[in-house]
């Protein structure tokens, strides 16, 4: 059974499932900072996943990445997948500006995080549940 890694649920707000990855929010309002985790237990890298696997986590990045260039404003999305720190595997896409406060350095632990409003927080959630729902299995 799939567990999300317990600093995951605690830095993320949970979005909603595609096929194989849970969607999360990071809770971060410098950058749009989105996370997919695959739902397959005691996954620490990419090339653990059997071949459709992969194929569906790369087709949800790559849409996911689609979505958020069309939704926020960045001049560079970065996704990484590092697990120094949470070994569960997930997968970063961070939107970056030139004008960010870290640029073009790296985003991690520069600077205190600033979580998001109840309001912005709802407003995402209502962009995901309009944009993406097809692809969530959510009702609109």
């Amino acid at each position: 059974m799939f567990h999300l890694d317990p600093r995951l649920q605690n830095d993320c707000i949970l979005l909603g499932d595609f096929p194989l990855s849970q969607l999360l929010l990071l809770n971060e309002a410098t950058y749009p900072w989105f996370v997919l985790v695959p739902r397959r237990e005691k996954i620490e890298e990419i090339y653990q996943l059997d071949h459709a696997d992969q194929q569906q986590f790369w087709q949800e990045s790559a849409m996911l990445g689609r979505w958020m260039s069309k939704t926020f404003q960045f001049d560079k999305l970065n996704v990484a997948a590092l697990g120094n720190v949470v070994r569960q595997l997930h997968l970063h896409h961070v939107g970056r500006c030139m004008t960010d406060p870290t640029w073009p350095g790296p985003v991690w632990g520069q600077h205190p995080p600033q979580p998001y409003t109840a309001d912005e927080i709802e407003k995402i959630k209502q962009q995901v549940s309009t944009d993406l729902a097809a692809y969530l299995g959510v009702d609109k």
